[in-house]
């Protein structure tokens, strides 16, 4: 009889397993209203996160002492590359070690996982595809360069590298189904990295000079007459410049040159990261996104990693990949709020998976959780300890106190702000009050005033009541002003909060000296905080 108990025992493991499977309710994100979610075991969950060197994640022994530094940061998520050449050395051998590493060790400190996959591209070479890939290139072919030197970059027009790509993803999702859904320590899945094709704007192969010359897939110019009025305005104009016409070659429908080669690339990039999305998804339905590399200014296709889920071909994408859930861009430039703008276009929703890690992410956190409603915010090189640690520790700690106010909404307006030397005013309509949000060093007793330098600055502003806000960040004044001329706007109390699991607790009453008897709230460069304000009005005109 014991013997047959033991018997049964793995299956009633399996029977149980399969009933609390069926009762999660999964990741996903919820897409419906104005304010887009990411739900981890159906609760609202906001991302702040960073990601793992490229190398870090390859060695357990290299990355297990910095946990408890990422831990001290107020990280709840890390991004985590997967690389293809170590979980599958030899054609269908497959080996998760490393991935069920990295889980144990985000759930033993209370975080999540986001899997980066560097499959057929990362960086817009292939140096990641495992070495019988790369060293089979008659099965596997590679690109061209413009002197028709083969580089280590894989054809998106290979069907055995697809299919490889496909295999391999899928197997990786079913282990993760099998290992985690019921936890669900992993919430999102990058497809591939950085997709972009160099040093030309497309492929130069015969093979893509083939599939060039012949006629535009209807599926594509199907999407643009059914969403011609939602195009972004940059893509709608080389369309409509070239004559909207809805039948022809690339050249016909785009005009010549390479501005048309990398929307022809970017079709295809994005056809074949659709399909390993699917295959992905068909085994295990997490939320996807693809990354982009942004290109510095005046650069033309082929001179920057070209083709990817860049803005300009936003809509290429979407028509091509509607199985992936985001397309996010990679900062490392300072014009952050230009291209947040450019990705909150076209209903995507947008996820910051990697910033340069430096002193200004911390601040910019803010201002992309606040302004933009994003599902998330995450440096690179996290596990490094840089100039950037202490000042994102400082942000992510504030943010991890307002999340479940922020991610339950309990507030009526939500505002992030980003300031420096250039752009050291804000100017918010909030209710019936607008603020005037300034950098700290614009006050002429700020000991960054008469810098010539002024360090980057932040907030993040809720309005939780009619005559009521919180305000969290560094390095910012702020004054309140009635919309309505016929009255004064005044400060009735600015206590010091911190939440601990939703619970207030109130600090100082920020008066005096504090809120410059009455005329703003503060917050000096360096000193990280959250303030409540309720605020009061009286006549503008007082009668004798």
């Amino acid at each position: 009889m014991k013997q047959r108990i033991v018997c049964l025992l793995p299956a009633l493991l399996l029977v149980l397993s399969t009933i609390s499977a069926q009762h999660n309710p999964g990741v996903q994100i919820k897409k419906s209203g104005e304010y887009p979610q990411l739900l981890v075991n159906g609760k609202p969950f906001l991302i702040l996160g960073g990601e793992l060197g490229n190398s870090s994640a390859s060695s357990m022994e290299y990355l297990k002492p910095r946990w408890s530094h990422l831990k001290e940061m107020h990280l709840n998520t890390v991004l985590v590359p997967v690389y293809w050449e170590l979980m599958e050395p030899e054609e269908n051998r497959f080996d998760f070690s490393l991935v069920d590493s990295m889980i144990g060790e985000a759930r033993n400190h209370d975080m999540k996982i986001v899997l980066l996959w560097f499959g057929s591209w990362k960086n817009s070479m292939s140096c990641y595809a495992p070495l019988w890939m790369k060293a089979n290139p008659k099965r596997f072919p590679r690109t061209p360069d413009s002197s028709g030197r083969s580089q280590e970059i894989f054809s998106v027009f290979g069907k055995e590298t697809l299919a490889a790509d496909k295999k391999a993803f899928a197997a990786l999702l079913r282990h993760i189904k099998a290992t985690d859904e019921i936890k669900q320590t992993v919430v999102m899945v990058q497809v591939e990295n950085e997709i972009g094709m160099l040093p030309t704007a497309r492929e130069m192969s015969a093979s893509a000079d083939k599939i060039f010359n012949a006629n535009v897939p209807a599926g594509l110019l199907d999407y643009f007459k059914e969403n011609k009025n939602r195009l972004v305005p940059e893509f709608r104009q080389k369309w409509e410049a070239a004559g909207a016409k809805l039948s022809g070659k690339w050249n016909d429908i785009f005009g010549e040159g390479v501005a048309t080669d990398e929307i022809f690339q970017a079709w295809h990039y994005a056809r074949y990261a659709n399909e390993v999305t699917l295959a992905g998804k068909a085994v295990y339905d997490l939320p996807m996104y693809v990354n982009a590399a942004l290109p510095r200014p005046g650069k033309l296709p082929g001179q920057y990693p070209s083709a990817g889920p860049l803005p300009h071909l936003m809509d290429v994408w979407q028509a091509g990949a509607p199985a992936i859930d985001l397309l996010s861009p990679d900062f490392y430039n300072p014009d952050t709020k230009y291209w947040c703008d450019l990705y909150a276009r076209n209903g995507n929703i947008l996820f910051v998976p990697e910033m340069q890690f430096d002193k200004a992410a911390a601040a910019k956190a803010f201002f992309i959780i606040g302004h933009y409603k994003a599902l998330g915010f995450s440096p690179f090189s996290i596990e490094s300890d840089n100039s950037g640690s202490l000042p994102l520790a400082k942000t992510y700690d504030l943010l991890q106190q307002l999340t479940p106010m922020i991610t339950n909404k309990q507030w009526l307006n939500m505002e992030g702000v980003l300031l420096d030397k250039p752009n050291k005013k804000t100017v918010l309509k909030m209710g019936q009050y607008q603020l005037v949000v300034t950098h700290d060093a614009t006050l002429s007793w700020s000991p960054e005033a008469k810098d010539s330098v002024w360090s980057t600055t932040g907030g993040i502003i809720l309005q939780t009541a009619p005559d009521e806000f919180i305000v969290a960040g560094t390095g910012l004044v702020v004054t309140f002003e009635n919309t309505d001329k016929d009255f004064v706007t005044n400060i009735a109390k600015a206590d010091e909060v911190s939440y601990i699991n939703g619970t207030e607790t109130k600090g100082r009453r920020m008066n005096g000296d504090q809120d410059h008897q009455g005329r703003h709230i503060r917050f000096a460069v360096g000193d990280w905080g959250i303030q409540k304000v309720t605020l009061y009005n009286s006549p503008a005109k007082i009668d004798n």
